[in-house]
């Protein structure tokens, strides 16, 4: 028996959209899910690289590394084995920002974000 609102075009629901949704709908049909094991070869790793985070230098072995909730997250098995994510942004799987790179920590803000500042001040005042 099908979900309220879901429907399969397939005996063994391989094929299933929302019911109300044209056939062209990005949600569907959906593929199956691969259950197969990840070849050692495929295995990655990261490094925590935001200074302030309780797991900073620390190395973990890459679950999943998707986009979750508009945000770019990775997913990673803590030392318990607990299933944890945080943003992507904050690991070595993603470029730093070439600004902080350059700048090393010496500037709080970017001139950009500082004319925004300057804007929204004056702004404020009239």
């Amino acid at each position: 028996m099908p979900w309220h609102g879901l429907e399969s075009d397939s005996a063994d629901g391989a094929s299933i959209h929302f019911s109300g949704c044209p056939r062209s709908s990005p949600w569907g049909p959906w593929n199956k899910q691969s259950t197969a094991p990840v070849k050692p070869d495929q295995i990655r790793r990261f490094r925590i690289t935001h200074p302030y985070h309780p797991l900073f230098a620390q190395e973990f072995e890459l679950v999943l590394h998707a986009q979750n909730w508009h945000e770019d997250r990775a997913w990673f098995h803590d030392a318990t084995g607990h299933l944890r994510s945080l943003p992507a942004m904050w690991t070595s799987l993603v470029a730093e920002d070439p600004f902080n790179m350059v700048s090393a920590g010496r500037a709080a803000f970017r001139v950009e974000e500082l004319l925004e500042l300057v804007s929204l001040l004056h702004e404020g005042k009239s």
